[in-house]
């Protein structure tokens, strides 16, 4: 009945007795042959709306025909013909539905009950709906076909975060080892600036002593879950962004401390979809090789663990990848100083 190995008495609403029966009827008398058929076989079995509505949620029954748009504004309609039929042949009454073969029985099915068609719902719904009745997403991530932008736009990750408490609760020995493992990952420090992307999950607002409201917000990238802490200012200033199931992108610091878990403290949080990617322009259109040689060497020299700009070089009209480099005030000039200040500039898009 489900394209997905799911365990029944996880999803919300969904108890161990309506389980046990679902599947007892399933091996009693064979696979369920679609939503209706269900439906039927399970309408003396405590199985109620509720539950039904929990398991369209969580995907169970995907692999048949409707979508679950359709189902969940259907099967309310369905269930309650279904239990009106009952009450018809417990009073002794004949349909057409009851009579002939169960070829023409299966065929009568098709047309006994009416399916309200809809598009399917957008994907981040379906996906928001199986978070809601399962606690993990099932049929993918809301973030992977973010994948890509999220690497190029943040500097560090949950994976990241773990390893960090590793190695404050490891001994020397075991930190080299960490580090290895690492393969030359940039070495965090506390307070160190940090952009980290994910999904909300969860938000805790309080008050302070002082009256001031303030925020734990949980936000889980593709790799795990990471704790921000958003005190009053960068609270006022992320307010329309601070939403559950909201892809978000963070500008903060690490707090990082020995005897507590890795946390990051909020500057601001916005839709991941407001941050357009700066990068850093340089033309060369007209450039001698003395100074495209220089420029190649000035990337090479400041491109490292701590690469905050994506470098892009200009001819003419067309823009092509360059890297990405560690940009600061001072370095700036030093390409301006090879280039010209008309030469060098930093754009968004």
């Amino acid at each position: 009945m489900v394209k997905y190995v799911l365990d029944f008495g996880s999803i919300k609403n969904v108890g161990t007795v309506p389980v046990n029966n679902i599947v007892k009827e399933r091996n009693a008398n064979g696979e369920y042959k679609n939503f209706a058929d269900f439906c039927e076989r399970i309408a003396d079995e405590s199985v109620n709306k509720k539950c039904v509505e929990s398991l369209i949620k969580a995907g169970a029954f995907d692999e048949f025909e409707q979508t679950r748009s359709t189902l969940l504004a259907s099967f309310e309609t369905i269930i309650d013909t279904i239990q009106s039929g009952k009450k018809k042949g417990f009073q002794g009454q004949v349909t057409m539905f009851d009579l002939g073969s169960e070829e023409e029985k299966e065929q009568l099915n098709e047309i006994k009950y009416t399916y309200d068609e809809k598009e399917e719902l957008p994907e981040k719904e379906l996906l928001s709906l199986e978070k809601e009745m399962l606690g993990i997403y099932i049929s993918g991530h809301p973030l992977e076909k973010l994948k890509e932008q999220i690497q190029a736009q943040t500097n560090i990750n949950t994976i990241d975060l773990r390893a960090i408490d590793e190695q404050m609760s490891s001994t020397q020995d075991e930190v080299e080892m960490i580090m290895t493992r690492q393969s030359g990952k940039t070495k965090y420090k506390d307070g160190q600036s940090i952009k980290y992307a994910g999904i909300i999950t969860a938000i805790k607002k309080k008050y302070t002593k002082n009256n001031k409201i303030m925020a734990f917000v949980t936000i889980e990238d593709l790799y795990g879950t990471a704790e921000i802490i958003v005190f009053e200012n960068a609270y006022i200033k992320s307010g329309k962004s601070l939403v559950e199931e909201n892809i978000v992108m963070v500008d903060g610091r690490l707090s990082i401390r020995e005897d507590d878990t890795t946390t990051i403290i909020a500057n601001e949080i916005k839709d991941f979809g407001e941050q357009k990617q700066k990068n850093f322009i340089l033309d060369i259109t007209n450039a001698s090789e003395e100074q495209k040689e220089k420029l190649r060497g000035a990337i090479r020299f400041f491109s490292g663990d701590r690469n905050n700009i994506n470098v892009k070089i200009k001819i003419g009209e067309e823009l092509k990848d360059c890297g990405q480099i560690y940009l600061t005030d001072d370095i700036l000039t030093e390409f301006e100083e090879i280039l010209g200040k008309e030469k060098t500039f930093l754009g968004q898009f």
